[in-house]
């Protein structure tokens, strides 16, 4: 059975329209690579994004002071910051308080 427009809107908003959220998410656990985090969220997650939207992504949050960042070799390593931790929580409670919600 195919999956109504809805469906598949509330989907794409839930996934690549909040992939900070999952971006944070895979940094508590360590420092990713931008490759490497998507990668990793397509394994975890099961759903799959654009390479230039996780940079374009990657440099918000880090303007935002949400992550940091730092070469190693050739490769940008993304780290979560304190202040990124707290919002990942922030939005993790909204979204529990909006399921019960529901």
């Amino acid at each position: 059975m195919e999956e109504s427009k809805p469906m598949r809107r509330l989907k794409r908003t839930l996934t690549k329209g909040n992939l900070w959220l999952y971006i944070l998410s895979k940094l508590r656990r360590g420092r990713v690579y931008a490759y490497g985090l998507r990668k990793e969220i397509e394994k975890e997650f099961g759903w799959s994004h654009g390479l230039i939207t996780s940079y374009v992504v990657l440099y918000k949050l880090e303007n935002e002071g949400l992550i940091t960042s730092e070469f190693e070799g050739r490769r940008r390593y993304y780290k979560i910051t304190k202040k990124g931790r707290k919002e990942l929580e922030k939005a993790k409670k909204y979204l529990k308080e909006l399921l019960m919600r529901l």
